[in-house]
């Protein structure tokens, strides 16, 4: 009875140190999150999925995604700015189709031919490059932009469909990059460590033949320490068919995302951050 019990232990020991869909941030890619927090449950969705993107071997951000919608909740990320080359190939999650495929995003095409994965799998289990062809007024919208990376695998790991919503194209070029490229470097100049959360609320239309939510709200949130040692934080969101952002404290936008998803009372980042 001993020997079984250790060996069930050390199997559940070597799944937790391969898999990167995981039960939850708490102690997983907990260091994406101000403080080590992660955001409260208030966001959870039916069916979620907690991926930590994980590329090379390395960790570069988490994913709240649902599994049912195949968008993504919400992805943190550390924001490191910086340039380079954009990836062509667009890669998907492989522990969402099954836990003993590699912890490591795959393009499709690698899952098919080395892993021996059908595409109705892939499918299955989350978007998929097909889903996003033939877009009407719409975008591959990241939540994680590719620019706040200062290395091109931390660049390449952002182009995952994991980290993608449809997103307005015009909000997506015009209003939303400019928080991206402008605000976020102004308001972040005087931060030690700046914690992003990016997230999008599901709306009520689909892309794909009902397969992919297009999101009603995407939505941004940051917190850090400035090198006087001083936390601040704030909030940005915007409806996913105008051109159009609004920027807010920390508390509004928690409390506006509550009222839009109606799972509960939101909290994205540890309590030190203010919310006013």
């Amino acid at each position: 009875m001993l020997r079984l019990l250790l060996l069930q232990v050390w199997a559940s020991c070597l799944w937790l140190g391969h898999g990167e869909v995981v039960n939850s941030f708490a102690s997983t890619c907990d260091q994406f999150f101000y403080q080590n927090m992660p955001a409260a449950k208030g966001l959870e969705p039916q069916n979620p999925a907690w991926i930590c993107q994980t590329l090379n071997n390395q960790q570069f951000f988490a994913t709240l995604y649902d599994k049912k919608e195949r968008i993504p909740v919400y992805s943190a990320y550390i924001y490191q700015p910086g340039t380079g080359k954009r990836r062509e190939e667009w890669m998907v999650e492989p522990q969402l189709i099954r836990d003993n495929l590699p912890k490591e995003m795959e393009t499709e095409k690698t899952l098919r031919e080395t892993y021996s994965v059908s595409q109705k799998a892939i499918n299955d289990s989350q978007a998929v490059y097909q889903d996003y062809l033939k877009l009407k007024g719409l975008d591959r919208g990241h939540l994680n932009p590719v620019s706040h990376h200062d290395t091109q695998d931390g660049r390449d790991a952002t182009f995952t469909l994991t980290n993608i919503v449809p997103q307005n194209t015009k909000l997506n070029s015009d209003a939303w990059n400019h928080y991206e490229q402008k605000t976020m470097p102004k308001k972040s100049k005087d931060c030690q460590t700046t914690y992003a959360i990016v997230g999008a609320v599901p709306g009520n239309s689909y892309i794909a033949g009902g397969r992919v939510n297009v999101p009603s709200h995407i939505w941004a949130s940051a917190c850090c320490k400035t090198k006087q040692n001083i936390v601040i934080a704030w909030g940005a969101i915007a409806e996913n068919n105008q051109n159009k952002i609004q920027e807010l404290t920390l508390g509004a936008l928690e409390d506006k995302l509550a009222e839009l998803y109606k799972r509960g009372p939101v909290s994205l980042f540890h309590e030190d951050c203010p919310r006013t």
